[in-house]
């Protein structure tokens, strides 16, 4: 962001609250930028075949990730858990349970995680090209974003 989108004056570099922001240096105006994280919601998506990996259009041949959709406006993350699970792979789930809510700072995102049990035969939206299913014991998490919402997960099926 370059302009103030109230005043349209160029944003400069200022200290607030002891961080470096772009505010807006017109006289009557008090735009901050604050570039505050989006909440994005993971779901863990466990079927009667095992945990479904996908992968978005947009990414590496090699990659898959759980599933993944942004919170809309007024909206609870459990039911975006639910919705997304059914838009993105066709699937109604029978439980949400969350599993932890995670900072994800490269992407400038919190991450609210979701353990769903689903039924149903996969059908992908236009946003994925393929899946996998992985039973727990072959699944590897990563250490950050949803590797993180797969760890905790994993290790409560520890306990």
């Amino acid at each position: 962001m370059n302009y103030c989108p109230s005043c349209a004056t160029k944003l400069k570099e200022t200290i607030i609250e002891g961080n470096e922001k772009l505010a807006c240096p017109a006289a009557n105006c008090e735009f901050v930028f604050w570039e505050n994280p989006t909440p994005v919601v993971a779901m863990l998506v466990e079927t009667p075949q095992g945990v479904v990996f996908a992968r978005n259009v947009a990414w590496p041949r090699h990659f898959y990730s759980i599933i993944t959709g942004f919170l809309e406006k007024a909206e609870d993350p459990k039911d975006c858990a639910i919705r997304e699970t059914k838009e993105e792979l066709g699937l109604v789930a029978q439980s949400c349970e969350l599993i932890g809510v995670y900072p994800f700072e490269m992407q400038n995102q919190v991450i609210i995680g979701y353990h769903i049990v689903a039924d149903g035969e996969i059908t992908l939206n236009e946003e994925l090209d393929d899946f996998k299913y992985m039973q727990a014991e072959g699944i590897k998490p990563w250490d950050m974003g949803t590797g993180l919402v797969i760890s905790d997960w994993l290790n409560s099926r520890k306990n």
